[in-house]
């Protein structure tokens, strides 16, 4: 995601100040009861058109993608400048009702942060959108070149023995297999035994130029630098030479004349001409991406589809859609409602449904039950006895947290600390053991009184900790019961695998009923806890002679 904010320089004491006034905004929209204008602000700028496009795409520069390039150009800018650098200039503002914001955005945007109160300072937004166009044609240009380059390093021959293959996008190697004797809970595993994938497909490839190659379940795995085959031979090259000086030409003409969309787009208008200009069966059959990036579809991919690519996209969480309040559901968070992939694959029948109403019902689903997406093939220490595996959400320090432009305080060293402690005490009481598994270590940003309640826990005897890397699927495996904050889709992984699985809220603020469970029961507060802990355990015994 770019970056605007990096690009000022400041001494680390203007940063400090700037982070001081982004937690006195955050502290004036909560005494205010505006907490959810952020959201309201982006959820805005994920509906409304960029009416100064509308029906002014080229087709020359844009190809495949032109007929959802307003749709394209949202995503793209959703992804680039409305993110938390968006979020801090609004808190900020709020912290100073006399403060303009000044960041690049288009006019339409300026007019939607206006019209949720905000000042806004039009010369200098203006500026800074200029200068943020012109950095994007300029780096549009360099990528044109990078790839006609990159196709003269590769040669003049193009060697495709007819390899029907399968692209995972933006994987890492905790997302891959660790061995091939050994089965791990990873996407390409899961992948691998997926009965609905297309059968002619024979080999997987990945971005994780570092991994081995592999077999697994009869695919050959292996990495491949880019999703898309470099251009080879003169005729490509020229080809793709006589469109990139068109665009680059084109895009800066109409720049200088307002019409700054395609300098916007040139970059990702370049890869999605190298994509027209390589042959079809050189592309991968299937291109699949996951939904840690759902808002932008790349243009490229509308060039691949054309040319009988399959566009995927999965998601491997179910953790998508805020908390039901009192009055009923919120809207869903910015960047759903313009999600335009071809085919979406979902865990279960509310995941559909959720798809469904992003897309106003336009979308292609399959429900494939869970998808494994990382977890390493190591046991789980021995537990023997009732045991609770114990999978929470690690709290972020509240500067960063604030910053998500969040309008409830859920996730937080507070809620999560009472949730592990509540467990503790009440797996204690009924002679069980904990299996807890963090999320993720993400070392010092964790909030301190989580790493201290952490620490505090480590060190009982019935505590066993899992290493975040190991698979849920084998926690689960291990232990009698599973317990899961609201809604983290570990909960769903152990439906699956036959074991009691419930969600706990020790705040009592979650709405038993919210369809974000997808069916798993909600426990609230520590009598419940300690209820069906004690039914769980009643029902573990043996037998009585």
């Amino acid at each position: 995601m770019f970056d605007f904010l990096s690009l000022i320089p400041g001494t680390p004491a203007w940063r400090r100040k700037r982070l001081r006034a982004t937690m006195r905004g955050y502290r004036a929209l909560k005494a205010a009861s505006r907490l959810g204008v952020i959201g309201e602000v982006k959820h805005d700028l994920t509906e409304a058109p960029i009416r100064d496009c509308v029906g002014k795409f080229s087709v020359a520069v844009l190809g495949a993608a032109a007929g959802s390039a307003d749709l394209a150009l949202r995503q793209y800018l959703l992804i680039q400048l409305g993110g938390v650098n968006l979020n801090r200039m609004l808190l900020m503002a709020a912290a100073n009702p006399r403060k303009s914001i000044a960041y690049p955005m288009p006019r339409d945007w300026r007019r939607i942060v206006e019209q949720h109160g905000f000042r806004v300072s039009e010369w200098r937004c203006a500026l800074y959108w200029g200068a943020y166009v012109f950095g994007m044609w300029g780096y549009g240009t360099i990528r044109t070149f990078r790839i006609m380059l990159e196709g003269l390093r590769f040669g003049a021959t193009r060697k495709c023995d007819g390899t029907r293959y399968a692209y995972f996008l933006d994987l890492s190697a905790a997302n891959l297999p660790s061995s091939a004797e050994r089965p791990s809970h990873d996407v390409v595993s899961w992948y691998a035994q997926w009965s609905g994938r297309n059968p002619a497909i024979s080999a997987v490839r990945h971005g994780v130029l570092s991994a081995p190659r592999i077999e697994v379940a009869g695919l050959d795995v292996s990495p491949q630098k880019s999703p898309l085959p470099p251009l080879a031979g003169g005729r490509e090259i020229s080809a793709y030479l006589r469109w990139s000086l068109s665009a680059i030409v084109r895009s800066a003409f109409d720049a200088l004349r307002g019409r700054w969309w395609h300098a916007v787009m040139l970059s990702h208008a370049a890869v999605a001409a190298q994509a027209r200009h390589v042959p079809d069966d050189t592309l991968a059959t299937t291109y699949l991406f996951h939904n840690s990036g759902w808002i932008y579809r790349p243009l490229w991919t509308y060039e691949a589809e054309r040319k009988g690519s399959e566009i995927v996209m999965y998601f491997y969480s179910t953790n998508s859609e805020p908390f039901k309040r009192a009055d009923g559901y919120p809207p869903m968070y910015y960047g759903y409602r313009a999600m335009n992939w071809p085919r979406y694959l979902v865990w279960d029948d509310y995941q559909a449904d959720f798809v469904g109403r992003a897309t106003a019902g336009a979308a292609q689903h399959d429900v494939v039950g869970p998808i494994w997406f990382q977890g390493h093939a190591e046991d789980v220490p021995e537990a023997p006895g009732f045991s609770v595996a114990v999978f929470d959400v690690t709290p972020t320090r509240s500067s960063w947290y604030r910053i998500l432009g969040l309008d409830t305080e859920f996730y937080v060293s507070e809620t999560v600390n009472a949730f592990l402690e509540h467990i503790w005490q009440a797996a204690s009481q009924h002679q069980g053991r904990m299996l807890w598994k963090r999320k993720r270590n993400i070392g010092r940003t964790a909030h301190p009184r989580y790493r201290a309640c952490a620490e505090r826990l480590g060190t009982a005897d019935n505590v066993v900790l899992v290493d975040p890397a190991v698979s849920a699927m084998k926690v689960i495996e291990a232990a009698t019961v599973t317990i899961s904050l609201p809604f983290t889709s570990t909960a769903l992984l152990a439906r699956q695998l036959g074991k009691p699985s419930v969600y706990y809220d020790p705040t009592g603020s979650v709405q038993t009923d919210d369809r974000a469970a997808h069916g798993i029961p909600v426990l609230s507060g520590p009598a419940e806890l300690d209820a069906w802990l004690r039914v769980q355990r009643q029902g573990d015994r043996p037998a009585q002679r």
